[in-house]
């Protein structure tokens, strides 16, 4: 039979930590689900500029000459492949004022359109997802949920494995009940089915969350474990992890890029050089073309090489060939296969994060486990308010109970592996201790 003082205390952690973690779980549940379908979304924001007619196509030099007439005094940034024969171009732009425009040319050369980048769906709802709109703190507050969240399924494990061993109300809730017995069913078998998924959707966002994503930064540059720059942000502007220049913020530490820039490369081969180059690649879209010293994603500026970069989510597809400005000669090339083991590693949890690695079926899947998670969380809810305790927001343990070698080992190692979870847990253990102090205290005094 379990130590039914201890199953009290991890209920009680578990309650707490699914109480605070609630609000901020239907947040970033929603926000999430709407992500994972950001390719969808973005081609129905870009729709006008799709399957058009490709009667007098014109050059990459020609759209770009036409884009910087409709802005002029911008810089030229990156120029993106279209998808499908027919569907218009995309060119970045600087302008002016230093802010960043998606100048949309079709193929015969008219321009189109312009877009906002920052004003765009999916970073809109991304920014929501990774900071909750509050910038640092906001990405701070967003991974001290995601510690949390963890917590409370590792706790939630710990009192679903059955005493004795059943399947019906483990495996598969008994529907004969009614009432709350039948909501703590539902609640107990939807989390274990879904809490391997959770698990892994939460340890595969830490690498761009602040503090720990900083930590393993370090850890991955300072100890000399991986040679080369990692291909994703950290903090509040970088969630989910990027895929292509519009998604989120890209700018280099060194800051924005200067407002009155050239407008166009001016030496070297043109552009349409190494547009046909990266179309002979067959890179996976989003497919960007980078010019000579243009503001590199997730780096400084390559120097004096063109650039051809697939930015697509399914990150073991990514590519990226540079090519002499001079001769177009090929001068390197690098994907998925060539970076290290935990790069990879990393590049196949972003890629599930968001829904991309397997395509449809992944975000299918992503969605089904969003929308548990905000089940599971509700019935929580409901079932703590239909038995609430007056005066108390859960029931006090019946027994005082000191936790065995096994547990502390367990709440050390998530303290370590989790650092927001260990300074939030050593301030809920001193304002504990302190407000069983001034009860205590207050019972004394009414005595």
């Amino acid at each position: 039979m379990a130590d039914t003082a201890l199953y009290r205390r991890v209920w009680r952690w578990h309650f707490y930590a699914g109480l605070f973690v609630l609000p901020f779980i239907l947040i970033l549940s929603v926000t999430g689900a709407i992500y994972l379908f950001k390719p969808q979304i973005d081609r129905w924001e870009e729709r006008d500029y799709r399957a058009l007619s490709s009667a007098g196509t014109v050059s990459a030099d020609r759209q770009l000459q036409a884009a910087l007439a409709a802005h002029p005094g911008s810089r030229f940034d990156h120029y993106r492949l279209p998808e499908q024969p027919g569907d218009a171009a995309m060119l970045k732009l600087t302008l002016p004022s230093g802010k960043a425009a998606e100048v949309y040319v079709s193929p015969a050369g008219e321009v189109l359109g312009t877009l906002s980048p920052e004003a765009r769906i999916s970073p809109t709802v991304a920014r929501v997802h990774g900071s909750l709109l509050l910038g640092d703190w906001g990405d701070r507050l967003v991974e001290l949920v995601a510690s949390w969240t963890i917590v409370m399924i590792v706790s939630g494990l710990y009192l679903w494995w059955p005493r004795p061993f059943r399947a019906a109300g483990t495996v598969w809730p008994r529907l004969s009940l009614r009432g709350r017995p039948l909501l703590r069913d539902i609640h107990r078998v939807t989390g274990f089915w879904i809490a391997g998924l959770v698990l892994v959707m939460l340890a595969s966002g830490l690498p761009w969350a602040g503090v720990w994503g900083s930590a393993f930064k370090w850890a991955r540059t300072e100890l000399g474990l991986i040679e080369g720059p990692q291909d994703w942000k950290i903090g509040s502007g970088a969630a989910p992890a990027q895929a292509d220049t519009h998604a989120h913020d890209h700018t280099p530490a060194a800051g924005p890029p200067a407002p009155h820039a050239a407008p166009a490369p001016t030496a070297g081969l043109p552009l349409s050089t190494f547009v046909a180059k990266a179309q002979a690649e067959r890179l996976a879209f989003p497919a960007l073309v980078l010019p000579p010293h243009a503001a590199q994603p997730f780096g400084p500026p390559t120097g004096n090489e063109w650039t051809a970069r697939s930015m697509t989510q399914n990150r073991p597809l990514a590519l990226t060939v540079t090519y002499d400005p001079q001769t177009g000669a090929e001068t390197g090339r690098s994907g998925f296969a060539d970076k290290h083991p935990i790069d990879r590693a990393v590049g196949y949890g972003i890629a599930w994060h968001e829904g991309q690695l397997f395509g449809l079926a992944n975000q299918l899947l992503g969605l089904a486990t969003a929308l548990a998670l905000m089940a599971v969380s509700l019935l929580g809810a409901v079932m703590w308010w239909k038995r609430r305790p007056r005066g108390r927001l859960a029931p006090p343990p019946r027994v005082e109970h000191r936790a065995g070698v096994g547990l502390w080992a367990l709440v050390i190692a998530l303290a370590i592996l989790l650092p927001l979870f260990g300074l939030s847990l050593l301030a809920v253990l001193v304002l504990d201790r302190a407000m069983t102090a001034w009860r205590g205290k207050r019972t004394a005094g009414g005595a």
